[in-house]
């Protein structure tokens, strides 16, 4: 028996667009992300420059200095706040984006939202894969605990990447890069929690609670002072920090909390969700991210043990593999998979070539991918080092390649507007 074709109400568009509020909303997020995605590029020069300059002690020395009460063991060093107190709130930013879209976006359509958490699964999986088998066949069996550290994709330098190649591009491959780097950034943050925790005290954790619960409840209750939410946060912060979970976590937690539609008092008004987004978006994208790049991507290139060790080095081959290699596959091959299996087609207006030069762009991991290299080889240690220096390499090598690739297609896009464009009067 002849097997009939779906019925348009039932063909799922790959890429298609999204609901008008919907649009505009993420289209206000893309803007202060691609500012943020400058910003953090101009961080991360600044360190680089500084820590290869004649006064790269003076770097060093600011990133090792530390403040804080060490009473509450909380005397860190700079490198350190950045690291776990800073990213904190950009992954509060994150986790709010993310429970946005799935409870109140237009993802929580399921069939919407399985393309782009397929592509994130595959954007894990595959340049985790990619990274344990060239360090295998590198003979290097002691590296497996850097498995992760190509898996994540920077949201903020790639949408301002995209930003500037891709103008003419349809708004909703930047839609699905937004979501699925903000999902990528959830299962990094899973990973996290899960693999990077050496010790764990349960005491605070289980402290963690009760300022969690608080907050919550506040926040419920559409309360938005911030003279009561702030220290209710910071303490969960401080906590979960205590136990041994990376304190990047308490900002998942936090934004888990908050409702993405408006009740009690303040009903009709901004959700929450969106006004806690909207007043720490900037913060993160022009402050915290950008802080935590300029001290973190200051490494030292030349010499012996810069640039020439790296290439030799089996960790920064398994990690320039995952971004370059593994990246665009798993997101590729994921995708390709959801269309494959269900009545999910393509949008009429995209072609293959335009999810290949956007899973080339996720291969841009930046931020999340410093964070895990430090927490699997130690901060300041050489493997730290040699992290460094691929993922700088490979997450410019992505950019150069995508670049390449959306710059032809963006080209051919502005052709059609044209050609698309009323003609003015004769």
């Amino acid at each position: 028996m002849t097997r009939r074709p779906p019925s348009s109400s039932r063909v799922l568009r790959l890429f298609g667009r999204g609901s008008r509020a919907e649009s505009r909303r993420i289209a206000d997020v893309l803007r202060t992300e691609t500012i943020g995605g400058a910003l953090l590029l101009a961080g991360a020069l600044l360190g680089l420059v500084w820590a290869n300059s004649p006064w790269g002690g003076a770097y060093e020395a600011l990133r090792s200095f530390r403040v804080g009460p060490a009473a509450l063991h909380l005397d860190l060093s700079l490198a350190a706040w950045a690291a776990d107190g800073l990213l904190a709130i950009f992954f509060f930013v994150a986790g709010l984006e993310l429970k946005r879209e799935f409870t109140a976006g237009d993802l929580r359509d399921p069939r919407r939202a399985a393309v782009p958490v397929a592509a994130a699964m595959g954007g894990v999986l595959v340049p985790a894969v990619a990274y344990l088998v060239t360090t295998s066949v590198a003979g290097a069996a002691d590296a497996a605990q850097g498995w992760a550290i190509p898996t994540a994709t920077d949201i903020a330098f790639a949408l301002a990447v995209l930003a500037v190649i891709g103008r003419h591009l349809p708004a909703a491959l930047r839609t699905f890069l937004l979501t699925l780097a903000v999902v990528d950034d959830l299962l990094a943050i899973v990973i996290i929690a899960v693999f990077y925790t050496e010790r764990l005290a349960p005491l605070p954790l289980l402290g963690a609670a009760v300022p969690l619960a608080v907050f919550a409840l506040l926040v419920r209750r559409d309360v938005r002072a911030w003279w009561l939410l702030l220290p209710l946060a910071a303490l969960t912060w401080a906590l979960v920090h205590a136990s041994g979970v990376h304190a990047t976590v308490a900002g998942v937690l936090l934004a888990f909390t908050v409702p993405t539609s408006s009740t009690g008092r303040r009903a009709g008004a901004t959700a929450p969700a969106e006004h806690f987004e909207h007043r720490f978006r900037p913060l993160s994208a022009g402050v915290a991210v950008p802080v935590f790049a300029f001290l973190s991507a200051g490494v030292a290139i030349g010499g012996p043990d810069g640039l020439v060790r790296t290439m030799a080095d089996p960790v920064a081959l398994g990690v320039a593999a995952g971004l370059i290699v593994g990246k665009p596959l798993g997101v590729m091959a994921a995708t390709w998979l959801v269309s494959r299996f269900t009545h999910a087609e393509l949008d009429e207006s995209l072609a293959w070539v335009d999810v290949l030069g956007l899973a080339l762009l996720a291969g841009i991991g930046f931020t999340v991918s410093l964070l895990i290299g430090e927490l699997a080889f130690g901060a300041g240690s050489q493997g730290d080092a040699h992290v460094k220096i691929a993922v700088l390499a490979g997450s410019l090598t992505a950019a150069l390649l995508a670049a390449v690739v959306l710059r032809l297609r963006d080209n051919v896009y502005r052709r059609i507007e044209r050609e698309q464009a009323p003609s003015g009067p004769s």
